[in-house]
């Protein structure tokens, strides 16, 4: 991995130096635009609109108007900004790790210890996970004044960067003012539902069956060229109908649900029509844990 950024982190008189690197990458496959009859290739170019002519990137700058002026800001402008040109991770506070509400996180960071820094850096790392507590810390990256999660994972500090409290929309809804009777029943056969699914979550288990789907879709293409038959190479599935079916009854659907999930049979997830009777006379078997 290549370091994106370098600087320190900062609480008190305590200064710990640390290399910035991305945590994560893209999977997706990389597609591009395509003119769909002879398959030239679709380019976008900076083209200025007073003198017509394609402008090189090094040569664009950013501007601001404001409806009657333009203000040109060029790199050096925004460089020399103060929050720009500091390379510390500020440590606001220390607050107690449930607090911190995961819509807020975005994107995430490793903090490799600087070579002089070892000490200080794994006293830190120690310190937030004996205290069960994620630093609140101010940076700036990329032009940007950021708010930022410092946390312990494994025996590496990540840090997350974090939405600003107003880039969280209110969840306004109408329907959310209703508040539906719910009955014990009711309530005790989603539980044994939850149960039926209930299990630890391992990240590895789950993968992208589009991008894996995709993969495969431009192999056979590549292989056989348009005469592909997608049949054949994903195989035949019944088509889905469209907008559900039967409609059936909440507490009939939760019932059916559980005696399915405890008789062995794969839950017919989110849908609630009917299926073939029987089910419930069937010998429950031991509990089958699958992933949510």
């Amino acid at each position: 991995m290549r370091a994106i950024w370098t600087g320190a982190i900062t609480f008190g008189l305590v200064n710990v130096p640390v290399k910035v690197y991305s945590a994560t990458e893209d999977h997706d496959v990389a597609l591009h635009q395509v003119h769909d009859a002879d398959g030239g290739r679709i380019r976008y170019q900076r083209r200025c609109e007073i003198d017509g002519k394609v402008i090189p990137y090094e040569h664009i700058a950013k501007a601001y108007d404001d409806g009657e002026r333009t203000v040109i800001l060029t790199p050096d402008d925004l460089a020399s900004l103060p929050a720009e040109r500091s390379r510390e991770i500020d440590v606001v506070e220390f607050v107690p790790n449930e607090q911190i509400d995961p819509m807020m996180l975005d994107r995430s960071y490793y903090l490799e210890p600087d070579s002089t820094s070892l000490k200080a850096y794994a006293l830190l790392r120690k310190t937030l996970e004996d205290e069960d507590r994620t630093a609140i810390v101010n940076f700036a990256l990329r032009q940007k004044t950021r708010l930022g999660a410092l946390r312990v994972r494994g025996n590496v500090l990540v840090l997350q960067t974090m939405l600003w409290h107003d880039e969280i929309r209110e969840a306004d809804f109408p329907a959310l003012d209703s508040s539906p009777r719910i009955t014990e029943r009711e309530l005790k056969l989603s539980a044994a539902l939850m149960e039926s699914f209930a299990g630890d979550f391992e990240p590895e288990k789950f993968t992208d069956e589009y991008q894996e789907e995709l993969r495969k879709l431009i192999d056979a293409k590549l292989e056989q060229g348009e005469s592909i038959d997608t049949a054949e190479t994903f195989g035949e599935e019944p088509e889905k109908a469209k907008g559900g079916g039967e409609v059936i009854d909440l507490m009939e659907a939760l019932q059916r649900s559980v005696e399915r999930s405890r008789s062995g049979t794969d839950p017919d997830a989110g849908s609630a029509k009917k299926s073939s009777g029987g089910s419930a006379k069937k010998a429950p078997t031991k509990k089958t844990k699958k992933p949510a």
